[in-house]
This record gives C-alpha cells, structure tokens and sequence, in this order.
C-alpha cells in the first residue's frame, strides 16, 4: 500500500521542549510547516492525502482545492476552525484529541486563582526592590492576602476540565457551584444553579463552556453587573465568551475586582486591545492547554487517529451535528 502524504501546516507552538512529530515519519511521507498561512494552504498541502493542523481554516473554498484530501487531524479539543458539512460533503475524516489537556488546564485555573489570592509574584518584586529590607517588621504586606475557604467558585460549564476544577477547588475548602443548560444531579463536587444564580453568588466565576452562538459574549456588560464587586473572572475555555470591551470598562471602574485570563478573542491580540495595561486584568498567553505531559499526550493521540483511520477503523472522529 502507497504510504499518505501526511502535511502538518501549523508545527508551532506544539513542538519544543523536545517534542517532535517523528513518529508520524513511520505512518507515511511527512512535510512540517511551522506555519501556514490562507495564501500558502495550497502550496504547502495540495498533495497532502492527511493534514495535520490547529489553527488553520479549512471550509469549502480550501477542501475543493486539495483533491488528495481525505483526512484532517485537529491537534485540539475544539475544531471550530474546519467547516464539518464541507468537510462531509467532500468525503473527508475529521479527528480531534479529546480530553489530552484536562489535568494542564484545570492546573492553570488554580494558578491564576492563587496569583491573586495570594500576590506571590507581586511580593516577591517588593522584596527584590528592597521594601521588606526597608520595614522594621518581620512581616508586612501591600496587598491582601485572601483565603479560599468558605468562598464560592462558580463554574460556567461543566465538562471535563470543570469536574477536574471542582475536585481541586473542594479539596482547599471553596463551594462549588456550576451551570449547564441542562440541569445535572449534584455530585459531590458542585451543586447546579442557573445561570443568573451563579453570577450573583460566586466570590470567583470560572468560564469552561464551548463557544457557540448562545455564548458568544456571554460576559457581557450585562451579565458584569450582576457579578460581585469583589468577584474574580477567570477563563481558560475561549476568548470569545467574553465582551472584552464590557470587560476592560467593569474592570477600570471596579464593577468586580480583577480577571485573570488565557485566551483572548484574537490570538495573539492587537497592541490596542483594552485589556491589556490594566492593573487588575492578568493575561497568560494561551498557555493553559501547554503543559510537556499534556502536549506529549496530545502528539500520542495524533498518532494514534492516524493508526485506525489507516486501519478502516477511524476513533475520535468530529460530525456535523
């Protein structure tokens, strides 16, 4: 049997760390790009029988202009950016990796939640700077320093990485509460609210739910207002869940007290986003997913859906719904 042409479009940032895509070399003939942007797609992949790929768009325009085309692998949970009809109606695979990033993401979640809670880095640029020297105690602060138990963490969502949170979160003593469309029986972990309930009651709200077209800025100058005015926002899930000019306007004028944030509605963002220079809005760039055990769990199950489609026997495939 003729070995695919297996094209991988968007290497970068999957790989370093050590991690490589070599083991993909023995399932066919292999090209990486670092890169691929919409005017190289047909150059880089237009004899690609399997496309690896993240970030690139492929819809119809892109699908009838690579004919040897009959597999996608999404090195992601989420493919919103391939067209699954297009895709269907031109008789092509599409597999995604589920689930790889769980442990890394809900991790991040604590760590932003401890960056503020606790100001670990802001202290520590004080003592470098000589304050503490400076005092005539053995103990000062400049910020406070908040304990966790017996606030309320809300989770909007609750799959997977929101579970993993909860789990974390009841261990340090925080209620858990979360919202779904559809009501789910308590477990015991978090207790179901809707959606209202849960922007008013939680000292911390937590993002976790795909982007669709119902939330789509879903944190939105309305929603802030219903928030606490000490309330923390964190989200890890999608940048577009939040109005971020909503956002940046609660946040200058103190509607709630910070956002603690990995991705953002454009990646990476316009130097006139006006999120970034606030003083109470901490941005990581969409690190959350990043861990080198989680990557390393991600390239295994690329590899993997390759296997069984090869085989006639295609696992975590994506369909139209």
């Amino acid at each position: 049997m003729k070995k695919p042409e297996i094209v991988v479009l968007d290497s970068k940032p999957l790989l370093n760390d050590g991690l490589s895509f070599d083991a993909l070399n023995t399932l066919g003939n292999l090209t990486i790009y670092e890169q691929t942007s919409p005017s190289q797609l047909v150059d880089h992949a237009k004899h690609a029988n399997i496309i690896i790929t993240n970030k690139v768009k492929l819809g119809e325009e892109q699908f009838a202009l690579l004919p040897n085309l009959v597999y996608v692998g999404e090195t992601a949970t989420g493919v919103d950016n391939i067209d699954l009809k297009a895709a269907k109606n031109h008789g092509i695979t599409i597999t995604n990796v589920p689930a790889y990033s769980t442990d890394s993401v809900a991790q991040h979640v604590l760590a932003l939640l401890l960056t503020h809670t606790n100001q670990v880095s802001a202290h520590n640029d004080w003592v470098q700077q000589g304050d503490w020297q400076a005092q005539p105690y053995f103990s000062y602060w400049l910020a406070p320093i908040t304990e966790l138990s017996g606030l309320t963490l809300g989770l909007l969502g609750y799959g997977e990485v929101a579970q993993k949170v909860a789990k974390i979160a009841n261990a340090i003593g925080l209620k858990v509460i979360a919202h779904k469309p559809h009501a789910f029986s308590d477990d015991d972990y978090a207790t179901w609210v809707d959606f209202p309930d849960l922007l008013q009651e939680s000292d911390i709200v937590s993002l976790h739910c795909p982007l669709t077209d119902k939330t789509n800025k879903i944190i939105n100058q309305t929603t802030l207002q219903t928030m606490k005015k000490s309330s923390v926002l964190i989200n890890t899930g999608r940048g577009g869940l939040i109005d971020e000019p909503a956002l940046a306007l609660a946040l200058k004028e103190k509607q709630i007290a910070a956002a603690y944030l990995d991705v953002l509605t454009q990646e990476p963002p316009e130097k006139n986003n006006p999120l970034i220079g606030l003083t109470n809005c901490i941005i990581t760039p969409h690190i959350a997913w990043a861990s080198v055990a989680a990557r390393k769990r991600l390239l295994n199950t690329v590899c993997q859906n390759i296997i069984h489609f090869l085989n006639g026997d295609p696992v975590n495939m994506v369909c139209e719904k």
